[in-house]
């Protein structure tokens, strides 16, 4: 099933370096070229300047500094453009609370996968979308 997702693009963002590279390296091993981010906003703007369906998906982190996760969906979600209204965006938290769980829908994400991320649990949730 690897080969649905090889060579995929996904954008990763994270604020943590060694979640980071975790998440980088869960998401290369079953298949996806990834790009990160540290923030939302430098996800915004990954996301904005790239070519409509360049990203097969998004990962992002809910508690970030200088923009969190939540925001950083709506922005993305309110661009003039196809592919931000339909891109899977899936929540990646420590917290899986049900009113975080609500925030997340509210904002416009598609799922949500709890830290620490596991390979099955990244493959189960992207494999939804794709």
């Amino acid at each position: 099933m690897k080969e649905v997702l090889t060579g995929k693009k996904i954008l990763m963002i994270e604020d943590v370096p060694i979640n980071l590279k975790i998440a980088a390296y869960l998401l290369e091993n079953v298949g996806f070229t990834v790009t990160t981010a540290i923030n939302g906003a430098e996800a915004v703007e990954l996301f904005s300047s790239s070519e409509e369906g360049e990203y097969a998906a998004i990962l992002m982190d809910i508690m970030m500094p200088e923009m969190g996760g939540l925001e950083a969906t709506k922005v993305i979600r309110g661009m003039d453009r196809t592919d931000a209204v339909t891109i899977p965006i899936v929540a990646v938290t420590a917290d899986a609370c049900e009113e975080e769980c609500s925030a997340i829908f509210s904002a416009g994400m598609n799922g949500c996968l709890l830290k620490p991320l596991s390979e099955k649990a990244v493959y189960n949730e992207l494999i939804k979308y794709l």
